[in-house]
């Protein structure tokens, strides 16, 4: 038992005399880097900023005065971190903290890896917080980003490999690299019939997440932040043939109230079934992004609410919950109607509501117009028409900034804006000559792809118009930025022209790149993140197999774990063994000799052979005794030689050259 004990104190002992190579640890700090990078983006900046420069400082650190950090200095920085993680999120549980605190800790435990078992642990450590990562976002693009922080992972763990030859990092790399293209095969079973929960681990989104979309209050600052945001925001595949471009208008939210400076929507809309006589219709399929909002954008105008929705008599269409995930849903739009073509009392009071004190030049040029064309609205319509394309206002995304009367600055000084400030200023107008109007927000545009045969449309295509109701007519889309810059209507927010805010890359070339980008992502958001457990129990379907039960599952799990087990095995007795580089080393020499005619015998050891060798050669005896106690040492002295000892014998038999026989 003493023995036992012995033995098992001599083994720490040597592990604890072990320490890492630099190469490793550099490989280490790339990982522990990368990983920090890839969280970088959800982090609070102060604590990336923090976190790559303790990353600098350990890794300057450990080359200049090896050894771990002291234990007065870790202490503190644990207690420091949870301390300001608490702080800035509230607690350490959840996705945001429970990734900002991991991230602490990973780089903290960079600073104690001193032997190979702590960069084992490390890069495991980054492994997993890699896949945490994907708790943030599940596209393609993010995916790869992860599967490439693999590789430094990867390659630190085969660094740690005894009798590791020295070569430089790119050759290092691929070794890892292959290890990734082999493990496909078997991901991709694991992804197919491993069980899936019924909603994924992503779906528990984080009650922080804040995305651009749009907002059921208008303000300057939501739109220019929309417009000037490319992701996109849904995708669109009709039944029959798209509708034309000055068609496409996807409603969101309805805004009645106006305090002066935002729109807002009613707080209790009618649910009411809306009054829509149908002239044409058509049917469409929308693949919405997560927006974490309920309100469900659909094709002007709404007949009839998608499943699991509402929609309010203004024509805004509400889902049961808020869409944390990607939403696919079918809609049925009338692109020609009258809509609510009898305007009750109520609903006529709150279109023509604003708030007293504001505007005075704009009540009375509204005042102007109505005596001028007395009971003719669509005179007073053109007219505000006319003055947006005639007076001299202009499209931009960096307008300047309005005062106390934001609609009399802007239709009498300042004469530029987007299209907030004329659907605004247009129904103000509206409103002031006694024509009930109101705003409504949603997207106009997108770009179609004929490769995917879907209508692309992106957050900067966030758009905002105004309807008007006439008497005969019902509610009248009427879009006051098309009188200023049709092209808007083509063309979208590059209609801007020369807007510095518009990203360099959108127009020409890469913006046709950019699209058919969107087909391999919209391929993935379908094939990958909507592979959900509905759709692996059908997947046997074509084979007839109906339903594909946990057990089943299980079974075909295991079966592809077997195969691709034994293909591997396979391949690793058919390869050719490896071998230990001193090993080889001696092979070399052993036929540098035989060819001078120093054959080694069948039983013969390699101390006894090379003494042999030195009496046959006697010039080189002192050579060849070196070269056996190099041989003996990393052999047999030592459990993991160094690399540096395996290079130096590994040049030395190089250089060998047997000279003379006896």
């Amino acid at each position: 038992m003493n023995a036992l004990f012995t033995a098992i104190a001599r083994g720490r002992h040597r592990r604890a005399q072990e320490r890492l190579g630099d190469r490793s640890f550099d490989l280490l700090c790339i990982t522990t880097a990368f990983v920090l990078a890839v969280h970088a983006g959800h982090l609070p900046v102060w604590l990336s900023i923090t976190l790559f420069a303790a990353l600098g400082l350990r890794w300057w650190q450990r080359r200049h005065r090896p050894g771990r950090v002291p234990g007065w200095l870790r202490v503190p920085a644990l207690l420091l971190l949870v301390a300001a993680v608490v702080l800035d999120y509230g607690n350490v549980f959840g996705r945001d903290p429970g990734s900002a605190l991991a991230a602490g800790l990973l780089v903290l435990k960079l600073s104690e890896s001193e032997t190979p078992r702590d960069a084992r642990v490390g890069a495991a450590f980054g492994c997993f917080l890699l896949m945490a990562a994907l708790l943030f976002g599940q596209g393609l693009t993010a995916t790869l980003i992860v599967a490439l922080g693999l590789l430094p992972a990867l390659t630190t763990w085969r660094s740690l490999e005894p009798t590791q030859i020295p070569i430089n990092l790119p050759r290092q790399l691929l070794p890892a690299l292959l290890l990734l293209m082999i493990s496909l095969p078997l991901a991709l079973a694991a992804f197919v019939f491993l069980p899936r929960l019924s909603s994924p681990l992503w779906g528990t989104s984080s009650t922080q997440a804040a995305t651009t979309g749009l907002s059921d209050q208008m303000s300057p600052s939501d739109f220019t932040e929309l417009l000037t945001d490319d992701s996109p925001a849904m995708r669109v595949s009709f039944d029959s043939a798209p509708p034309l471009k000055n068609l496409r208008y996807f409603r969101a939210y309805v805004m009645w109230d106006y305090d002066g400076k935002d729109w807002r929507r009613l707080d209790s809309p009618s649910d009411a079934a809306p009054t829509i006589e149908a002239a044409s219709t058509i049917t469409y399929h929308i693949n919405l992004e997560p927006t974490h909002q309920r309100v469900l954008p659909v094709l002007d105008l709404p007949l009839q609410a998608p499943a699991q929705s509402q929609m309010h008599a203004d024509g805004e269409v509400f889902a049961d919950k808020p869409v944390n995930d990607a939403l696919d849903y079918t809609a049925r739009s009338a692109l020609r109607y009258r809509f609510q073509p009898v305007l009750d009392p109520v609903t006529r009071q709150h279109a023509l509501q604003l708030p007293p004190d504001f505007d005075p030049r704009t009540h009375a040029l509204a005042a102007q117009w109505r005596q001028r064309f007395g009971r003719n609205d669509a005179a007073i319509i053109q007219a505000a028409l006319q003055m947006f394309h005639n007076d001299g206002f202009s499209y931009t995304l960096v307008p300047a900034p309005l005062g106390h009367d934001a609609v009399d600055d802007f239709l009498f000084n300042t004469r530029e804006g987007f299209c907030e400030h004329y659907a605004s200023s247009f129904t103000v107008l509206m409103r002031a000559a006694g024509i009930p109007a109101r705003v409504v927000t949603g997207y106009q545009g997108g770009f179609w792809n004929n490769i995917g045969q879907y209508l692309l449309v992106r957050n900067s295509d966030a758009h905002a118009w105004s309807e008007v109701w006439l008497d005969g007519h019902g509610w009248v889309r009427i879009d006051p930025t098309a009188a200023v810059r049709p092209q808007r209507i083509n063309l979208g927010t590059a209609a801007g022209g020369s807007n510095p805010l518009l990203p360099w890359y959108e127009s020409g070339v890469l913006e046709s790149l950019r699209n058919h980008w969107d087909i391999v992502n919209r391929w993935w958001n379908e094939g990958v993140i909507g592979f959900d457990a509905l759709r692996q129990r059908g997947m046997l379907t074509p084979f007839g197999i109906r339903d594909v039960d946990t057990d089943m599952l299980e079974k075909l799990l295991a079966i592809s774990i077997a195969v691709f087990g034994a293909a591997g095995l396979a391949w690793a007795l058919w390869r050719r063994p490896e071998g230990d580089p001193a090993l080889a080393a001696m092979r070399a020499l052993e036929r540098k000799l035989g060819r001078a005619g120093v054959a080694r015998g069948r039983s013969e050891g390699p101390q006894h052979y090379l003494r042999r060798a030195g009496r046959a050669l006697p010039t080189q005896r002192a050579e060849l005794d070196h070269l056996m106690r190099c041989y003996i040492d990393l052999r047999y002295a030592t459990a993991e030689p160094s690399p540096e000892s395996l290079r130096m014998f590994r040049r030395a038999v190089r250089n060998f050259q047997p000279r003379h026989v006896v």
